[in-house]
């Protein structure tokens, strides 16, 4: 799979700068589907090219187990993937040039500003709905697109056509918007994605549509294949959408409405909720079949971004041996027993998921009035399957509440707990974005105390297959002094103190797997 991206603006290696991507170096980026290669294959004054290459691991896709490929034995080693771009291309894509995506650039901060005389090319890209399809996705962002369908082999002409086309765009465009255009219209002209669709793909489909997705005219089209016509994902994308702009809930109707059949997919998400659900049942049962059965389940679903490879509930298999059980249920543990020290009789977690802490609050009676928040409503819906909600007493189910929400806006039910818990959470925040996350939890809804734990990346070096950060959608790892350095600034700015604990084994050398630190408000503030 081949992109290449070509700047014509004097100096034109400042591509190079947009991309962070030095053009005399050819560097490599290992991907859960084989090797992506960025390299220059020209790099002057009037021109700079840049290529990212990425080489398909043969053996990573069988064990893939042919995901999005026809349902037949030989899928899994007869296919396109090594020579057409796909969404594993977008993941590369979105990887590799993750800091330009996001229009950073700390060397040459005007840069990622600037529109630039750009052409894109892909050599070959699966493309159901032909040339017309692409010219409609991306003539409306300013690209003029050259779509030119390829035979099924050029020696023997009466076969026909293939699904492929080249596809060539050249436009005056930031690349920040470029990539972003690119990560998420692969998939979309391929209609199928090669890993499992989590809920935090809507996240990352508004992330990376910011400032362009909401007024294009196929948005509806875009929405449903990015989303692998996962009918309710796709409406909470659309609903949040128009929430940017003046738009009511009819007016979403019509892109839900095209060739998306809800009662199949309703079916189907239902299963796969299901599914998860029940594998993580088993996992905190401790059935000897736990760590088999959910590392086939990432590996069957393609385990790149939203599943980690290896992972059981949360941690890696590789990770060296825990004393006291899992990391996760020490994590656990520990939020609970500070919440227990600090006194506090309401808490709210912040970026529940799918409940586990949640309903170890709602064990003990000590915690009167308990609260779970998430952006996904499909994390919701499970944890509300997981903790019994139908089925449990009146007087429990009084003291819970669960509600959808983001933590980057202001929202009134934030407020009124003595606790706040961010529990693995910030890691999966864009650093911009974090500034408003502490206006938000610190600003705004202030508890008491607020609990906050995220990985200490210094301890990875003791995970024996890890390369790269713990989760494919971790946007940092901090080390210990930044952890540090962040929370004593959010605490000075916001009228709190912080002390840090260590959480799971403290290595004398990089130190616990976890870090938290626990905040509490100056009385006087």
């Amino acid at each position: 799979m081949l992109l290449t991206i070509t700047n014509t603006a004097r100096p034109a290696t400042d591509l190079g700068f947009l991309l962070h991507k030095h053009p005399e170096r050819v560097q490599e980026f290992r991907q859960s589907s084989g090797t992506a290669t960025v390299f220059y294959p020209e790099a002057g004054e009037e021109r700079c090219t840049a290529a990212l290459l990425l080489e398909i691991d043969p053996v990573a896709l069988a064990r893939a187990r042919g995901k999005g490929s026809p349902d037949f034995s030989l899928s899994q080693y007869v296919n396109d993937r090594p020579y057409a771009a796909s969404s594993l291309l977008a993941v590369a894509l979105g990887e590799v040039f993750r800091t330009a995506r996001a229009g950073r650039c700390a060397a040459r901060p005007e840069l990622p500003g600037r529109a630039l005389p750009l052409e894109l090319t892909l050599p070959a890209l699966p493309c159901r709905g032909g040339p017309d399809l692409a010219r409609r996705l991306f003539e409306p962002l300013g690209w003029e697109v050259e779509a030119r369908v390829l035979p099924l082999d050029e020696g023997f002409p009466e076969w026909g056509e293939s699904r492929y086309v080249r596809l060539a765009l050249r436009g005056t465009v930031r690349v920040a918007d470029a990539l972003n255009h690119l990560y998420v219209l692969l998939p979309v002209l391929d209609d199928g994605k090669h890993y499992w669709i989590a809920p935090d793909e809507v996240d990352k489909l508004i992330r990376a549509g910011e400032g362009w997705l909401r007024g294009h005219p196929e948005r509806g089209l875009i929405t449903r294949r990015y989303l692998g016509r996962r009918w309710s994902l796709a409406r909470t994308a659309l609903t949040r959408l128009a929430e940017l702009g003046d738009e009511t809930e009819e007016h979403l109707e019509p892109a839900l409405a095209e060739d998306a059949p809800p009662e199949a997919t309703a079916a189907d998400e239902a299963a796969a909720a299901e599914a998860e659900a029940a594998a993580s049942e088993t996992a905190e049962a401790g059935a000897p079949e736990a760590a088999e059965a959910l590392a086939a389940r990432n590996e069957a679903a393609g385990a790149g971004e939203a599943g980690e490879p290896g992972a059981v509930g949360g941690e890696k298999v590789g990770a060296p041996e825990v004393k006291g059980g899992s990391l996760s249920v020490r994590r656990r543990e520990a939020v609970l027993g500070k919440l227990t020290e600090l006194g506090a009789a309401s808490v709210i977690d912040l970026g529940c998921g799918q409940g586990e802490l949640v309903g170890a609050l709602l064990s003990r009676p000590a915690f009167a009035r308990v609260a779970g928040m998430d952006v996904s409503p499909l994390a919701l819906t499970i944890a509300a399957r997981r903790l019994r909600l139908d089925r449990m007493p009146e007087a429990k189910r009084a003291r819970l509440t669960l509600f959808q929400g983001a933590l980057t806006y202001t929202d009134k039910r934030l407020s009124g707990y003595d606790a706040a818990v961010l529990m693995e959470v910030i890691e999966h925040v864009d650093p911009p974005r974090l500034a408003a996350l502490e206006r938000v939890v610190f600003g705004h809804a202030r508890p008491r105390h607020v609990v906050v734990t995220t990985p200490n990346v210094e301890y990875n070096v003791r995970y024996e297959f890890l390369t790269g950060l713990r989760h494919p959608d971790h946007r940092f790892e901090w080390t210990r002094a930044e952890f540090a350095a962040w929370a004593r600034r959010v605490a000075a700015e916001h009228g709190y103190t912080v002390a840090f604990e260590p959480v799971g084994d403290d290595d004398p050398e990089v130190g616990p797997p976890t870090q938290m630190g626990v905040f509490t408000r100056d009385q006087r503030s």
